[in-house]
């Protein structure tokens, strides 16, 4: 069995990005959420998710952004965050293993937590508003 190397060049995160989002377009649950809301935008939208994860692994201002806004919308609950989670990791861990790569998995792990909680609490926050708006 080989061994697997660590994330460690911006070619190592274009193959991560690259493979992974390959993963969730063919996904039955969330590729047509992905598919739906990119289009044809796919590139533009690897190309950002490179630099994300630059900045975010390698500590190099490649990505300057929200990342929440564009996500607050979409038709998802915890279901899709979980399986954007499995893809993730078992995506990276058959491509790699290491320090970098375990940083990897946990900064994907807390950023689903992390926008499955806000989008719940926004759409909470919504229907709260709207049936409060109904009453006098």
């Amino acid at each position: 069995m080989e061994t697997l190397k660590d994330i460690s060049t911006l070619d190592d995160i274009k193959q991560m990005v690259n493979s992974f989002y390959g993963n969730v377009r063919k996904d039955d649950l969330i590729g047509p959420i992905f598919n739906d809301k990119l289009q044809d935008r796919w590139e533009p939208h690897l190309q950002k998710m490179y630099g994300f994860w630059q900045t975010i692994l390698f500590d190099v201002r490649a990505y300057s952004g929200t990342p929440f806004p564009p996500h607050k919308q979409l038709p998802v609950d915890k279901t899709h965050f979980d399986r954007w989670i499995a893809i993730f990791n078992s995506t990276i861990d058959s491509q790699f293993a290491g320090p970098i790569t375990e940083e990897a998995k946990m900064r994907a792990t807390n950023m689903a937590f992390m926008f499955s909680h806000k989008i719940e609490y926004f759409r909470n926050a919504e229907n709260e508003l709207r049936n409060s708006s109904g009453k006098s």
